[in-house]
């Protein structure tokens, strides 16, 4: 009950400020690619998102987006090592948007934070209830292209450099994400 009176707030809110095409959500698929930790063991669940324009010029759009993503994995090479990871992402962004009639490339700079939450048993540990979190910088580019009146799809590429602390080896494998997004949304007016 709490998370579907959260979602009708969260739509209430955007709505009131959504005035001359200014807000817009989408609805993304991420796919994690390259030779990296996410892109080798993590699947892809869901994506959503939500930007709001604060400058609209006939030739560039500034404003600030967030994205909330959905990872998983599934461990189950053996008894004593059966568990499950799910990585939720939060990113918050500036973007510039050109316009260019129907189709509006788009890129943007923020911050990404991954909050990886364990369940099961690793090497005869319990490890349910932790949580780990990483964060970096995130850089993002993608094209959207209005389909429709207020409805359009987008794809767009996300390279994000996590700070992984002391613990765990500097590496291309362990601070380079890749993320690929494919999907739709829809501009209020």
């Amino acid at each position: 009950m709490k998370i579907k009176s959260s979602i009708l707030l969260i739509f209430v809110f955007f709505y009131s400020f959504s005035q001359n095409s200014k807000l817009s959500v989408e609805l993304n698929y991420p796919i994690p690619f390259d030779n990296n930790f996410i892109a080798d063991k993590y699947k892809s669940i869901i994506d959503v998102g939500a930007k709001y324009r604060f400058i609209n010029s006939r030739v560039i759009n500034v404003g600030i987006s967030f994205n909330a993503g959905i990872l998983y994995f599934n461990n189950t090479k053996s008894y004593l090592q059966d568990y499950k990871v799910t990585n939720y992402m939060l990113q918050p962004k500036i973007f510039g948007e050109f316009n260019l009639q129907k189709f509006k490339p788009f890129l943007g700079l923020g911050y990404t934070s991954m909050i990886f939450d364990y369940k099961g048993n690793n090497n005869g540990f319990e490890i349910s209830d932790k949580s780990d979190t990483q964060s970096g910088i995130d850089l993002n580019v993608g094209f959207k292209y209005n389909a429709l009146k207020n409805v359009f799809v987008q794809v767009q590429y996300d390279y994000i450099v996590l700070d992984v602390g002391e613990e765990i080896p500097r590496t291309k494998y362990n601070t380079n994400v890749n993320l690929f997004k494919i999907g739709v949304g829809y501009n209020f007016n």
